[in-house]
């Protein structure tokens, strides 16, 4: 069975067109937005993991220095170390021997809203930014109050969180502290407005205790 096909002499209509024109149209601008709101998506998720990463790697620096407090390592008698912290709610200033030189290593955020670190042997100091855009850096204190060589455990659930604030240490022992660092990716872009900041809590015991005041 032959089957014919006719060929519509005319060609498209201008209504024709016009239809395929706006479907087009929508089509085009339908995935434009799709791209666009992909693109504020990667941008907001990218300076996230940025902030997390940069706030992970800054934390691990801090932990690693408050881990040296007190040490030393030529067995030599240093005066500094011996009181080889200096407690602060938002500051800390640790001192440990490396290397057989006294080192000293203060950390702080500074007006800018930055972790600052400054280390200084021999008398020369080297200050570097860790960390852009901190909202918040908060240091609270474990103590050995009755000298028993562990944290004091006030709350008697056997748990580590009987922290105290830096003005309440007194005369105690302090054995530990917690560090509370807070940061957001810096504000280049409108949707990174609505991003929750980061913060990151970690607790360190300190090693040399019989060097802690």
């Amino acid at each position: 069975m032959n089957r014919s096909f006719r060929q519509n002499p005319k060609g498209l209509t201008l209504i024709e067109l016009l239809v395929v024109l706006v479907i087009s149209a929508i089509l085009v601008g339908g995935i434009y937005r799709l791209f666009v709101s992909q693109t504020r998506a990667y941008t907001v998720q990218d300076r996230v993991v940025e902030v997390q990463q940069n706030t992970r790697l800054a934390m691990e620096l801090l932990l690693r220095d408050l881990r040296m407090t007190g040490f030393d390592n030529d067995r030599t008698p240093v005066p500094e170390i011996k009181n080889a912290l200096t407690p602060k709610s938002d500051s800390i200033t640790v001192i440990y021997e490396h290397n057989a030189l006294a080192t000293q290593v203060n950390y702080w955020r500074d007006g800018s809203a930055r972790l600052m670190r400054q280390e200084t042997v021999n008398d020369v100091s080297r200050t570097e930014t860790l960390l852009e855009n901190v909202e918040s850096l908060e240091f609270t204190y474990g103590v050995d109050g009755d000298e028993d060589g562990a944290m004091d455990d006030p709350k008697k659930n056997g748990i580590a969180d009987d922290w105290w604030e830096a003005d309440e240490i007194g005369s105690h022992k302090v054995v530990a502290v917690r560090v509370s660092l807070t940061a957001s990716p810096l504000q280049v872009n409108p949707d990174l407005q609505n991003v929750a900041p980061r913060t990151l809590v970690s607790a360190v015991t300190f090693r040399n205790r019989s060097l802690m005041r």
